[in-house]
C-alpha cells in the first residue's frame, strides 16, 4: 500500500460553489466534500452535482477527493453512491458505520457500478459503531479509513465537549488500536470553535500522541495547525536518517541491533524511520 500524508483533512460543502472553488488553493492534505450533515435537503440533488463536476475538474492537484455521502437508507443515498462511483473521487466516505455488513454493501455497489478500485472510509459516530469497530476495520480490503464522528458521538454518548475530552477516551483509543489492528489510517474528529486557536493545537497534539494520523477539520484556518501537528518535523526526519544511517552500518556487519546516541536501534526502528522517511517526501511533493 502507498503511503499518503492525511493530516489534514477538511471537510468541504457540497452546495457551496464558491467554497468547492477555494479549495483547490488550500494546503490540505485531503478534502471531503460533504453531501450530508453539511447539505440542507432541498439541497441535496444540486450538491451532488456540484461535487461531482469539482472532483472531475482536475483543480485540485494531489490533495486527495473523498465524496460523504447520505446513509443508503435515506432517499439521498442511493443516488449519492451511484454518483460518486462515476465520478473521479479517490474514496466514498459513508457516515455513521455500525456494522461490518455496511461496508460490504458499499463495495458490491461500487463494484456494480464500475468503481471497483474507488476506496472506502467509515465514519465512527455512534456508540454501536465504537463497540463494532473491529468487525468494521476488518471489513473489506477496499476500506482505507476510520473517520471520528465526535460530534454525534458526544450526543449519543452525552458528553461534553471539554479540553481534555476525558469522555472520548475510551472511543478514541479503540478506534486507533481497530485501525492499526487493520493496517488502515485513522482520522481524529473536528474541533468545533474555529477561534481557539490554543484548543486546536491542543487536541491536534492530544491526538497525535493517541496515534491518529490526522485530523478532520471545518475550517480552512485550521489546517495548519494540523499539518504541524500530525507530519514529521525537521528533528523527527533528521533523526529517521541517522537510525537508517546506523542500522544500515549494523546491516552490514552482520549485526543485529545498532546504537544511536547510547539508545538502541532495532528493526522496528528502521523501519519506523523508512515510514517516516516516506511520509515527509510526499509531504515535499504536495507542498511543492
Amino acid at each position: 500500500m502507498s503511503i499518503r500524508p492525511r493530516r489534514s483533512v477538511l471537510y468541504m460543502p457540497g452546495s457551496n460553489v464558491r467554497a468547492l472553488e477555494k479549495a483547490r488553493s488550500l494546503p490540505a492534505d485531503a478534502l471531503i466534500l460533504d453531501l450530508e450533515d453539511a447539505v440542507a435537503p432541498a439541497q441535496k440533488t444540486q450538491a451532488r452535482a456540484n461535487v461531482v463536476e469539482a472532483v472531475n475538474s482536475g483543480a485540485y492537484g494531489r490533495r486527495e477527493l473523498v465524496i460523504r455521502i447520505n446513509a443508503l437508507a435515506t432517499e439521498w443515498g442511493e443516488e449519492d453512491l451511484r454518483a460518486v462511483a462515476g465520478s473521479r473521487a479517490a474514496a466514498v466516505c459513508l457516515p455513521k458505520v455500525e456494522t461490518a455488513e455496511q461496508v460490504r454493501d458499499v463495495a458490491q455497489k461500487l463494484d456494480a457500478y464500475g468503481a471497483a478500485g474507488m476506496a472506502i472510509w467509515a465514519m465512527l459516530e455512534t456508540p454501536r459503531g465504537i463497540l463494532q469497530v473491529n468487525a468494521v476495520a476488518g471489513s473489506h480490503p477496499r476500506l482505507a479509513a476510520l473517520v471520528m464522528g465526535t460530534s454525534d458521538l458526544a450526543k449519543e454518548l452525552r458528553v461534553p465537549h471539554t479540553p481534555d475530552r476525558l469522555g472520548f477516551l475510551a472511543s478514541l483509543s479503540a478506534c486507533v488500536l481497530a485501525a492499526r489492528a487493520h493496517g488502515l489510517d485513522v482520522l481524529d474528529g473536528v474541533h468545533l470553535d474555529i477561534n481557539d486557536e490554543v484548543g486546536l493545537r491542543m487536541v491536534c497534539e492530544q491526538g497525535r500522541t493517541l496515534g491518529f494520523d490526522g485530523k478532520t477539520l471545518i475550517h480552512p484556518g485550521q489546517i495548519a495547525a494540523a499539518n504541524v501537528a500530525f507530519g514529521p518535523d525537521q528533528a523527527a526526519i533528521d533523526r529517521s536518517r541517522r537510525i537508517l544511517e546506523v542500522w544500515d552500518q549494523a546491516e552490514r556487519a552482520g549485526a543485529g541491533v545498532a546504537l544511536l546516541d547510547g539508545k538502541l536501534v532495532e528493526n522496528l526502528h528502521a523501519a519506523e524511520a523508512k515510514r517516516v522517511l516516506a511520509i515527509a517526501d510526499v509531504i515535499a511533493e504536495l507542498e511543492g
